[in-house]
């Protein structure tokens, strides 16, 4: 695959893996590209785990699953990122950007527009939305017969210095290469956000991975053969839509959009 037919097509898997598991030679690839990254000095401050150990990954599974039914159920999910939320085609257009909620049970499409509102979240718990939504990360958390880990050396991550910014712009670097491989070898990938959401999740997940005190578990993502045919989930969004050219490229000073490079048409697939 060319890169940029890669690039185009990268996308979130939203939706189950093959059971298959994830072949070795694959699995190599996946972290020799992270490793060809750019870091600082060359720190290369990155540091993988690879799992596949079914209780592993199911003890991962749950956890995340309940914490997306916390998370969804109190209310701070929605009110954390309610700015990136669509329900509408026409606001999608408009603003270029977030996730189109265009697939919603039927019971629920009524309430969509009060979703961010106290009433709304009781119509959303009322229907158990956080229990069915947790529940079904859970599996698909579960179903996955690859988990990345992905950490940082302490000694370069170091918040609130400058080297910090350094290593996380590199692991950015590493996971993109590592996005880009899984689209070209025909695996799906997505990361597993919602122990990041409740407090004490991910510290959980860190004793089960066995991370040392001297790196910093960042980020946890599930990696699988995407099968041909995806049915969509019964709570599902696209996200497709891309800002302009003009909207986020400036000519010589940032007073200056770029102009004259809008017409190009939008990438295929509905993945954020």
């Amino acid at each position: 695959m060319e890169l940029l037919e890669a690039i185009r097509r990268r996308r979130t898997t939203n939706g189950p893996f093959l059971p298959d598991p994830v072949s070795a030679e694959h699995q190599r690839l996946l972290v020799e590209v992270a490793g060809r990254a750019p870091s600082q000095l060359n720190s290369q401050p990155w540091r993988f785990v690879l799992v596949e150990a079914r209780e592993t990954i199911d003890a991962i599974a749950r956890i995340s699953g309940e914490s997306m039914t916390e998370a969804m159920g109190s209310g701070t999910f929605f009110e954390r990122y309610k700015r990136w939320f669509r329900f509408s085609a026409e606001e999608m257009e408009q603003e270029r950007s977030g996730m189109l909620f265009d697939r919603m049970p039927a019971p629920l499409r009524p309430f969509t527009s009060q979703v961010f509102t106290r009433r709304g979240q009781r119509v959303i718990n009322a229907l158990r939305v956080p229990q069915t939504l947790g529940e079904e990360n859970r599996k698909l958390v579960a179903g996955s017969p690859l988990l990345m880990g992905v950490m940082l050396d302490r000694s370069e991550y170091r918040p609130g210095e400058l080297s910090s910014f350094y290593s996380l712009f590199s692991m950015g670097a590493a996971m993109e290469n590592v996005w880009l491989t899984t689209t070209e070898l025909g695996l799906g990938i997505q990361f597993v956000s919602f122990p990041m959401e409740v407090p004490g999740a991910w510290e959980r997940v860190t004793a089960l991975l066995g991370v040392p005190a001297d790196l910093e578990l960042m980020a946890v993502y599930r990696i699988g053969y995407v099968p041909p045919e995806q049915r969509r989930p019964a709570i599902d969004w696209s996200s497709s839509q891309r800002k302009l050219v003009s909207q986020y490229v400036f000519r010589e000073r940032c007073d200056t959009p770029q102009t004259g490079w809008d017409t190009a048409p939008e990438a295929a697939g509905r993945r954020s």
